[in-house]
């Protein structure tokens, strides 16, 4: 079944962004960049394969980070 033209597109079709990165005990890290998921690696290898797999294989839509990044899944207020 097709959407009407009329209907707007979910905002969950677009894909979610991924960051990767290491924590400060030097784990691989991947996590959604607003906390809907994530885990921890033993290499960036894996990291990216989790992240692609999450987000729907877009690679455009996974970031790379510099700076430590925590898994953290917290509820934010």
């Amino acid at each position: 079944m097709m959407t009407p033209p009329f209907e707007s597109p979910s905002r969950d079709s677009a894909p979610r962004i991924v960051l990767v990165g290491r924590n400060r005990a030097g784990n691989w890290v991947a996590r959604e960049q607003r906390g809907v998921f994530g885990g921890l690696f033993v290499n960036r290898a894996q990291a990216l394969k989790y992240a692609l797999f999450e987000n729907g294989g877009h690679p455009e839509s996974v970031i790379d980070v510099t700076r430590e990044i925590e898994l953290d899944f917290r509820a934010n207020p």
